[in-house]
């Protein structure tokens, strides 16, 4: 979910942002501090929107930079609990499939992809399912559920996702299977009439 979020911080202008307006030379030392960082609690800080308060300037010895207190907003994407998102893979492996949605990549476990045996085609990086003509490959679109997020740690940030309920998968499928229930549905309703005459 993409959220506005209110910050305060002291941040370090640096020495060569100093000869340009003071909002300005600060923005720029912001978006170098906070644009696409994961954040715990937070998710991705995507851009820094507007300073609404610029507090006291202090220097430092020995330190060419000037720091400066300020309120700011910022626009995040935050993943949530239970979100439906949808994405573009960008990698299969033998154990999963990474997706992109927004700024973020989770991965979506192999056994989490489809309700069916499938099998890895590691050298065309290709999922097969078994039971029927199901295929999943690096650049498909697929709408998937967040099962968990773990953003606690810089080096080892977690989303995972599932497939595996209706209506998600990859995009063509759930297109696919659309397609089927209303021809069903049809030759149902054409058989109801038939059988009534």
């Amino acid at each position: 979910m993409f959220r506005i979020i209110e910050f305060s911080d002291k941040v370090r202008v640096n020495p060569e942002y100093l000869s340009k307006d003071t909002k300005k030379s600060i923005q720029m030392s912001l978006a170098k501090k906070y644009e696409n960082k994961i954040m715990k609690d937070i998710g991705v800080v995507m851009s820094i929107i507007d300073i609404n308060n610029i507090g006291e300037s202090e220097i430092k010895v020995a330190d060419p930079g000037v720091y400066y207190y300020a309120d700011f907003k910022a626009l995040a994407y935050t993943p949530m609990l239970h979100e439906i998102v949808e994405g573009e893979v960008v990698d299969i492996t033998n154990f999963g499939v990474f997706v992109r949605f927004g700024p973020i990549d989770g991965l979506c476990h192999i056994s989490q992809v489809i309700d069916d045996y499938i099998s890895f085609d590691e050298k065309s990086k290709v999922l097969n399912a078994k039971d029927s003509t199901k295929k999943l490959k690096v650049g498909d679109q697929v709408r998937a559920r967040i099962i968990a997020i773990s953003l606690d740690k810089k080096e080892v940030n977690k989303i995972n996702l599932t497939m595996r309920q209706p209506e998600l998968g990859a995009l063509a499928w759930i297109e696919d299977d659309r397609t089927q229930k209303e021809k069903a549905a049809k030759k149902e309703t054409a058989s109801t009439k038939s059988g009534k005459k």
